[in-house]
């Protein structure tokens, strides 16, 4: 039993929603076989909608989000770990609707558990993290299709955020040649810091004629936008391209048809990282920290307190985020 501090979530008998850091106990944690001690965690888009009473992402209040979370096993039921051992977790329900990594404790089945690769820290295995994570999988599942570098550039959307820069420093760590699609360009050379061989303004995937099928001007891409820029992409893919769908910022909603199915054979492929099984999980995670571990790793996160989380989630939610977001928490390896 062990008193911490959480940045917890509360909804009004108005229906509003307050956020507080306070002081909690483990034996308040929900039940699971590992218990955590929390040493980073990471911010993501889905903590920032948790945040704000989102019921699609969290349902019952209150509540502590952090989707990501990496620390020390504190006490465990289960003869797959042992007390002391440097572990992650990331996805699953963690900080949707069990309490999350933004508390500096977490108790979670041993089935969500990865150990932690050895060429990692702890902090690093955050500024992976989801976006990471995600960014692997896309990987994992355009190669199973077929996807190389030697076909051809892989546009990446959305390319400044969490996911977006994870994946344009995997790919390129992959031996892709990445084009960063950005509004920003004053980033411009933050995104070839990470491995973009060139960047493009966010129109270069926004063709507003509403074009079925284009010329080709990309083998493949990784989208994070969603909308008329999903469209884009599909139109514009070479023959028997990938295009991982992974987020949704501009919109839900895709107007397109199915011509680049039928006269170019693409594959439109879905990226949902949280469900992913633990036999991928773990062939990921091998990877990230092996052959596509990210040379720009340093480059990708800003650390913040737990006492700084409340602005930089107001931040997300208004996309002036960049890169990843890495929560240190007091117990964190120096």
């Amino acid at each position: 039993m062990a008193n911490f501090k959480a940045y917890r979530i509360f909804e009004t008998s108005e229906g509003k929603f307050e956020r507080k850091i306070v002081l909690r106990n483990t034996d308040e944690l929900p039940a699971g076989e590992v218990l955590i001690q929390v040493h980073y965690a990471a911010l993501n888009y889905k903590d920032g909608l948790s945040s704000f009473g989102h019921k699609g992402i969290t349902k019952n209040f209150p509540h502590t989000p952090g989707i990501d979370a990496s620390g020390i096993v504190v006490k465990t039921t289960s003869h797959k770990f042992r007390v002391g051992d440097k572990v992650l977790v990331t996805g699953y329900d963690l900080g949707m609707n069990t309490d999350g990594g933004f508390g500096e404790y977490i108790q979670v089945p041993f089935s969500w558990v990865v150990p932690l690769p050895s060429t990692f820290s702890l902090r690093q295995a955050m500024v992976i993290g989801t976006g990471g994570f995600t960014s692997a999988l896309a990987l994992y599942k355009m190669e199973m299709a077929g996807q190389r570098p030697e076909k051809g550039e892989i546009v990446i959307t959305g390319a400044t955020g969490g996911v977006g820069s994870m994946a344009i420093s995997v790919f390129s760590k992959a031996g892709y040649q990445v084009v960063a699609s950005s509004g920003k360009k004053d980033q411009h050379g933050y995104l070839k810091s990470l491995g973009a061989v060139r960047c493009e303004d966010r129109s270069y995937t926004n063709d507003e004629s509403k074009r079925p099928v284009s010329r080709t001007k990309w083998a493949g891409a990784v989208d994070t936008v969603g909308g008329n820029t999903l469209a884009t992409l599909m139109a514009g893919c070479g023959k028997n391209g990938c295009i991982a769908v992974c987020g949704l910022v501009a919109s839900p909603q895709i107007e397109a048809t199915v011509y680049p199915f039928l006269l170019n054979g693409i594959n439109l492929i879905g990226v949902e990282s949280a469900q992913t099984d633990m036999e991928t999980r773990l062939i990921l995670w091998d990877k990230l920290s092996s052959i596509w571990k990210p040379d720009s790793i340093e480059k990708v996160a800003v650390d913040i307190t737990l006492n700084e989380l409340d602005g930089y989630i107001q931040k997300i939610i208004d996309g002036k985020t960049r890169g990843r977001v890495v929560v240190r928490h007091q117990a964190a390896e120096v």
